[in-house]
């Protein structure tokens, strides 16, 4: 089953032991914050992003990593993948971030 909530203008989707966030073009440490309050709860978090905001995405990352949670997380796994529009010919990069605590 799946449960979606609304935090600060972010998705978060919760499975059993999963939980991933929809970083998007929101302040970046708000959106560090969420993200460590999600973390610290569950100990391991998918950050997910795709166009214009893969830079916010990977500032949190790094906010969380380096700052926060010095010696305490790491990133996991770093996906990266671009989806082509049907007939259109646009394309468009996502990113998948896996944070974890340590």
């Amino acid at each position: 089953m799946e449960e979606i909530t609304e935090s600060h203008g972010q998705e978060q989707t919760k499975k059993s032991d999963e939980t991933k966030i929809e970083i998007g073009n929101y302040p970046v440490m708000q959106s560090a914050l969420d993200v460590l309050e999600v973390l610290g709860k569950h100990g391991r978090i998918i950050l997910r992003s795709r166009g214009n905001s893969i830079p916010n995405a990977v500032a949190v990352a790094n906010i969380i990593t380096e700052k926060m949670m010095e010696g305490n997380s790491k990133v996991e796994k770093i996906t990266l993948d671009t989806v082509a529009a049907a007939g259109i010919g646009d394309m468009t990069s996502t990113v998948e971030i896996i944070l974890i605590k340590i």
